[in-house]
């Protein structure tokens, strides 16, 4: 669920200014991989901040350390893991305790100063006193109307240094499903705002969590998805047609727009849970950690990492309660519909952006064997 630290607010407006437009990222869920899309509109006028303030903060060396293995993890792996990523800014406001830390950021707004170049994050580095809450996690234009990842430090989040690398590659794959040039138009589209003109649809979308049937059919195709992942070759035609099956069950229980919603979730968070997993995986292939990355002491190595999220996403598709986790529990489902894709259907990521919004409908049934 959303952290009790954001405050709410909207996706629809597109501002250029430091009011922010959607706010869709990760929540700080100390012990439980599970990612939130939140929604954020800033009510209080931010206090101007001083040269003399600025120039006194410092970026601490592990968050240096934290932020450079992101970056180089970005560079690195981005076209293996999803094709045209590499085109989009890796833009960071890191949120420490008194003090805001801009990293690689095209445009800075007005409040920033700039500190100096640093040659470890090949990138200038701007600060301001803090606005944010230092357990912020998500992803919206908070400065220059450019989507920009808004993050704690691990230890304000709860999550070990690898984690949060990783789970800033989630965030910047929102980036890019962002900056997409009909993201907006495509959201207006599916017609499930009502009147609301904030984006607070995202989050308080009437979905009919509590009914005993759909709860029935979400658990129904929470199952065929697990075994689909489980089973062998020679058994993964059946075991897809029974999740088609699953999901179709589950589209004829709700009405339209609420299976909309359903599969808005599952394409926008679903998905990047997913890459969560996908990076951990490339950077395991590809990258060998930089050693004051690996030196710190929560370190884990990405095989490892990626090992992890893959019995995650199990753990929580076995345990998975619409009624408890409501809205939370699209995403694991969406996690696991797009690894049985890359398994599956070769093109998916192609049909991705071409029939947005739309995940589950992905889902291939083969002929059988």
């Amino acid at each position: 669920m959303p952290s009790p630290t954001t405050p709410p607010g909207g996706s629809a407006a597109r501002s250029g200014s430091d009011i922010a437009a959607p706010l869709l990222g990760s929540g700080g869920f100390v012990g439980r991989r599970l990612v939130c899309s939140l929604g954020l509109v800033l009510v209080a006028a931010p206090a101007v901040p001083t040269a003399a303030r600025a120039q006194a903060a410092e970026l601490p060396d592990r968050d240096r350390r934290r932020l450079a293995e992101a970056l180089r993890i970005a560079d690195q792996v981005r076209d293996r893991v999803w094709p045209g990523w590499q085109r989009t800014p890796l833009a960071v406001l890191l949120v420490a305790d008194s003090a805001e830390f801009l990293i690689r950021h095209p445009r800075p707004s007005d409040g920033f100063v700039r500190l100096r170049h640093d040659p470890l994050l090949k990138s200038d580095v701007w600060t301001r006193p803090r606005r944010f809450p230092p357990t912020m996690l998500a992803t919206f234009p908070a400065v220059g109307g450019l989507p920009t990842i808004v993050v704690g430090t691990a230890e304000r989040t709860g999550k070990s240094s690898t984690g949060w690398v990783l789970t800033l590659m989630h965030e910047h794959f929102h980036q890019w499903q962002y900056s997409r040039p009909d993201y907006y138009e495509g959201v207006a589209g599916l017609d499930l705002a009502g009147v609301d003109t904030t984006g607070q649809w995202m989050l308080d979308y009437r979905f009919p969590y509590d009914s005993a049937p759909v709860q029935l059919a979400v658990r129904r195709l929470a199952d065929a998805l697990g075994q689909a992942l489980d089973a062998p070759p020679s058994a993964r035609a059946e075991a897809l047609s029974a999740a088609v099956e699953a999901r179709e069950a589950l589209r004829r229980s709700l009405a339209a727009a609420d299976y909309r919603y359903m599969e808005f979730q599952l394409w926008q968070e679903g998905v990047a849970r997913f890459i969560e997993y996908a990076a951990a995986g490339a950077a395991a292939a590809v990258v060998e950690p930089d050693p004051a990355f690996r030196s710190l002491s929560d370190y884990e190595a990405y095989d490892a990492a990626a090992a992890r999220a893959i019995r995650d996403i199990r753990q929580e598709l076995e345990q998975l309660s619409l009624e408890r986790e409501r809205r939370v529990a699209f995403y694991p489902l969406g996690a696991a519909i797009a690894l049985l894709l890359d398994q599956t259907r070769p093109d998916w990521k192609r049909i991705y952006f071409e029939r947005p919004y739309a995940l589950a409908a992905l889902l291939p049934c083969l002929p059988p064997r």
